[in-house]
């Protein structure tokens, strides 16, 4: 499960998240394309996908328990939101933001694998 979760975040983070989507998430950035769409919603939208990759792989592991699903769901869009609006405001760098990414599924797992949820 732990696998997923991180392929999951990669498959986000770097295959499907495109120049737009990362720069225009950013509410310094002043491009063009912000005109027409917010910042929030392109951080929105980012970090929905984030959610989404982690409710299937919990769904894997945890079929029909939607509750479950949802609520993992919700916190990975949550706290992905959080630390990537700390990186665009340039709190920390590339290296903490995936760091701290990292960490989150590795909390998502011990929670699952650990009985605690």
């Amino acid at each position: 499960m732990l696998f997923f979760f991180l392929a999951g975040h990669a498959l986000m983070d770097f295959s499907l998240q495109t120049d737009a989507m990362a720069t225009c998430k950013c509410r310094r950035a002043n491009l063009p394309l912000q005109r027409s769409v917010p910042w929030y919603y392109w951080m929105t939208a980012h970090t929905l996908l984030h959610g989404a990759a982690v409710g299937g792989v919990v769904s894997l592991g945890y079929p029909g328990m939607w509750n479950l699903i949802v609520g993992f769901a919700v916190a990975e869009t949550a706290i992905h939101w959080v630390i990537d609006f700390g990186k665009c405001e340039k709190l920390y760098n590339i290296h903490i933001d995936q760091a701290l990414h990292v960490l989150c599924k590795f909390a998502w797992w011990g929670l699952l694998v650990g009985g605690v949820v």
